[in-house]
């Protein structure tokens, strides 16, 4: 299965990698139905319900404030993540080709760091305007005016390409002379540190840089942004007032929780251990899970979100 290429450097001959073999989840014929079922259900159950709140956001006037304007990016970016990585496993999965292309595995970590770096930002960027709506409510119209949404989000976007770019050149520069089994269902980069016959240490110190700006900082950016909400929840008289206030914060709280608990165990592990069924287990919950429960943690919260997509199931609305 595995394509080789003979290249000359230097004078010499060296084996280059054109394919890799990706494990997938499972080995047995009926287990990999079993996984294509599920994968397929969460893929549609994952478009529908974030492609059902983009629909609410834009359609129902009461969603259009800043929060429910980066949900909508939330949903967008959940479609993106899943769709980098569970169609092109169904198809293998279809076809029993478990090879996958070297550029093709190159753009598939390409846009599966895009995504995920925008979504840390993107969380960040959730708990300031959570931050304002509640400390400081009196200003919140024009610290949190539509420009000032669309910076944080162009803002967001350039700094997840960045780091996504800098991730895939600095990946070509690594040597992969075989073997070439990825012990996962999708390409990503400490699977491939494993394969490389020449130095990672560069990569792995890039990588962690790279942690450190895109996941520790936003993390405590949204901590200090949470510990003001909650001193300011804490001092408002009214229960009732409590309650609404911490319930808009609930949801976000949760899929922070979520995403970031999965992160750090996949990027802190780094040269720990080969790669491993709990690897894989992790890779699931990121790119499968995690987009297929956001919809509904921010739906089953939220009254407003509710309402919206309930009028656009009877039909009481449409797009136009």
């Amino acid at each position: 299965i595995q394509k080789e290429l003979m290249e000359p450097e230097a004078g010499t001959n060296r084996t280059a990698v054109a394919e890799f073999i990706l494990l997938g989840l499972v080995q047995t014929e009926k287990m990999q139905s079993v996984v294509f079922v599920l994968f397929l259900f969460a893929y549609l159950v994952t478009i529908g319900g974030n492609l059902s709140i983009l629909a609410a956001v834009l359609v129902e006037p009461k969603l259009h404030t800043p929060m429910y304007f980066f949900l909508g990016n939330l949903s967008v970016l959940d479609v993106g993540c899943i769709t980098v990585t569970v169609p092109a496993t169904l198809g293998r999965l279809l076809s029993h080709k478990c090879t996958i292309s070297y550029d093709a595995c190159l753009s598939q970590l390409f846009f599966f760091h895009l995504l995920a770096g925008m979504d840390c930002f993107l969380l960040t960027a959730m708990a300031y305007d959570r931050f304002l709506a509640i400390y400081r409510p009196l200003t919140y119209s024009t610290r949190m005016s539509q420009t000032v949404q669309r910076m944080l989000v162009a803002a967001s976007w350039a700094c997840a390409f960045t780091n996504a770019v800098t991730h895939t050149i600095a990946l070509t520069t690594l040597n992969f002379c075989g073997p070439s089994v990825i012990n996962h269902f999708y390409c990503d980069l400490p699977q491939l540190f494993q394969l490389s016959c020449s130095s990672t240490q560069l990569n792995e110190l890039l990588l962690f840089v790279a942690a450190a700006f895109m996941a520790v900082v936003p993390l405590v950016l949204i901590s200090v942004s949470y510990a003001h909400v909650v001193a300011a929840v804490l001092q408002i008289r009214s229960a009732e007032g409590r309650k609404k206030a911490f319930s808009t914060c609930g949801s976000h709280l949760t899929v922070v929780a979520i995403f970031y608990g999965t992160g750090v165990f996949s990027y802190m592990r780094l040269g720990s251990v080969e790669s491993s069924d709990k690897d894989k287990g992790v890779g699931v919950f990121m790119t499968v899970i995690n987009p297929m429960l956001n919809p509904l943690i921010y739906s089953l919260r939220n009254t407003d979100v509710q309402g919206a997509l309930c009028q656009l199931l009877v039909g009481k609305r449409s797009l136009t």
